[in-house]
């Protein structure tokens, strides 16, 4: 009959993968359904068929197949035994088929005492480990970070509102007062004066009008000039400090687009005048960088959000206009932050606090830690508006595509690589035209490095004295002070080989201790000075 064809058949199949049910008292016998009609069997034993082919292709084959695949060949039912397996299967690690001569037998038999399997097959280490822990992805610890700073966060928010009230003046955005800051407007507007003269030196130095001395003078000049008299108008001006700082930071940055529009001009000058002599060195160099004078490239590198002057760049298909408006409601909403963390903490600590250089040792500790943590918030903002939304923005809508304006800096373990990831526009402006030029002019590359500071130091503090009128040098000596702590945190971390130390010590020393003391010493020089000018 059909029925019993059916069992032979499984038989069979049993026979075939090894699986002896009968004679094995150790190995659960398997439950089978039982055909009741011709077409049961018949299918019954259709599947039998294909089983026993499966299992013997399986003790064949060389290449590997995956467990599922394996798990419904020897499926002869649905069970317990089944069901079994695939519990223990969850928790263990995929076994892979047999190669070569080992037979499907010694397979099946291991999936059937799957109990006994090994559970622990290689050395591994926590994913906590100093080791193994910046391998592992903590985007689940950094949501919890998030959530708990947030939690933390409104509770001492609404506990400040509950004692203080509402600190924040009607005047913070504008009022009538601004009104007197016209002359830095007007300054702001006339910068664009210096690129056009730079410009006019430039296209008469491309018709040989002008000998290379006298464009080398005439660009000293222009560079000058438009840095000292943004200068003069603030301190002539008695202006807010947030307008004196926008204005400075403005023409810095036209200041150092400037330097760079007449270095790569000279040094295309020069290449193009190696290659009319014959020098074919310079034959590939000259082709990737032709000397053009064009006034459109002139204007978009003015604009562009880059400080490294070339005649084209990387550039992005479209503008997505949707998420342009996406990112200048989170500029919006992160500046609002940043008003009200400044005129709800901020002030009110630095107001309430003595001079840290003539007072209480202990207590000038306090009040730094007290300001540590506002200041890191609102420097964090900061650095998220300006770096990442801002130039996005301004990169977007002028097609730019090299968007890399910072690097991973809070992965930092030294203050070098802090300095050499947290603002890329500046740092690539220092190594083309400060760094490599020393170099070439046989300085040591530490002194390169210690002139490379020394700038940086120079224009910190033009941006932060010079609108505050107080010229006591606390931002020169604090980017001074970078070149040993440099050298400090560099010897820590080849010391200790971790990378955790030497970023818990930049975080110490950069947020924590540098910063804070800076905003004290300014803000209380800039009070004595506003106290002895009433007087």
């Amino acid at each position: 009959m059909a029925i019993s064809d059916g069992s032979e058949s499984l038989a069979a199949a049993d026979s075939i993968s090894g699986l002896n049910v009968e004679s094995d008292p150790n190995v659960p016998t398997l439950r089978r359904r039982h055909a009741t009609s011709d077409a049961d069997a018949d299918a019954l034993a259709s599947d039998s068929e294909n089983l026993s082919k499966d299992s013997g292709d399986r003790s064949s084959e060389d290449s590997p197949s995956s467990d599922a695949d394996r798990d419904s060949c020897m499926d002869t039912g649905n069970g317990p035994s089944d069901s079994a397996n695939s519990i223990m299967d969850d928790g263990a690690e995929e076994e892979k088929p047999p190669r070569g001569d080992k037979s499907g037998v010694e397979y099946a038999m291991k999936l059937t005492y799957r109990a006994s399997s090994p559970a622990h097959r290689k050395v591994k280490e926590s994913p906590l480990s100093s080791s193994n822990i910046f391998k592992q992805s903590h985007a689940g610890l950094f949501n919890l970070c998030v959530v708990v700073l947030v939690a933390v966060n409104s509770r001492l928010i609404i506990e400040n509102l509950m004692k203080y009230g509402w600190l924040i003046k009607t005047g913070f955005w504008f009022s009538s007062r601004s009104l007197r800051d016209w002359p830095l407007f007007m300054c702001c507007l006339s910068l664009p004066i210096f690129p056009l003269a730079a410009f006019l030196v430039e296209k008469l130095a491309q018709q040989k009008y002008l000998s290379e001395p006298v464009i080398v003078c005439c660009h000293v000049f222009i560079t000058s000039v438009s840095i000292l008299y943004p200068v003069l108008v603030i301190l002539r001006c008695d202006s807010a400090v947030l307008f004196g700082v926008a204005l400075m930071l403005f023409a810095c940055i036209v200041w150092l687009k400037l330097v760079s529009y007449a270095h790569t001009n000279y040094d295309m000058r020069s290449l193009s005048k190696s290659l009319a002599e014959g020098n074919s060195a310079s034959d590939s160099v000259v082709v990737e960088l032709p000397y053009c004078v064009q006034f459109n490239a002139l204007v978009y590198f003015m604009v562009a959000p880059t400080l490294c002057y070339q005649l084209s760049y990387p550039l992005t298909p479209c503008i997505r206009k949707g998420w342009v408006l996406r990112q200048v409601i989170k500029l919006i909403l992160f500046t609002g932050v940043m008003g009200f963390i400044v005129e709800q903490y901020i002030n009110p600590i630095v107001q309430n606090s003595q001079h840290p250089l003539k007072g209480n040792f202990l207590y000038a500790i306090e009040r730094v830690l007290k300001l540590s943590v506002p200041n890191l918030y609102v420097w964090l903002c900061m650095f998220y508006c300006f770096f990442h939304l801002w130039l996005n923005i301004l990169a977007e809508l002028l097609c730019f595509g090299d968007r890399e304006f910072y690097r991973d800096w809070w992965n930092a373990k030294t203050v070098e690589e802090y300095w050499r990831m947290w603002n890329m526009p500046v740092h690539k402006w220092m190594v083309r035209h400060i760094y490599f030029p020393c170099l070439r002019n046989g300085i040591p590359k530490g002194a390169a490095i210690v002139i490379a500071f020394l700038v940086s130091a120079i224009f910190h503090e033009l941006c932060i004295a010079v609108p505050c009128h107080v010229f006591k040098l606390w931002a020169f000596i604090g980017i001074m002070f970078q070149v040993p702590l440099v050298l400090i945190t560099s010897f820590l971390q080849n010391k200790f080989q971790s990378s955790m130390v030497g970023n818990m010590i930049f975080w110490f020393i950069f947020c924590i201790l540098g910063q804070p003391m800076c905003v004290l010493l300014y803000y209380h020089d800039l009070m004595n000075r506003k106290g002895s000018l009433i007087d």
